[in-house]
């Protein structure tokens, strides 16, 4: 999903276009506007489902000095 996100960033179809969209927004803000919001879906996706909860819960299993807690 990154990797769409990389190649879709790149919007040269947009790079000369005059169009509006409602009639006072470039085409291209409006595009990386809405890219901005799938890029915010595909971190917080990744966040859900890669995030290493049992590190975290590691870490929250021991104390300051690195020794587990009793």
């Amino acid at each position: 999903m990154v990797a769409v996100l990389a190649v879709l960033h790149q919007d040269v179809w947009n790079w000369d276009s005059k169009a509006l969209v409602l009639d006072f927004m470039p085409i291209g803000l409006a595009y990386h506007a809405l890219y901005s919001l799938a890029a915010a879906l595909v971190w917080m996706a990744a966040l859900r489902w890669a995030w290493p909860s049992g590190v975290e819960a590691w870490a929250d299993e021991t104390g300051e000095d690195g020794e587990a807690s009793q």
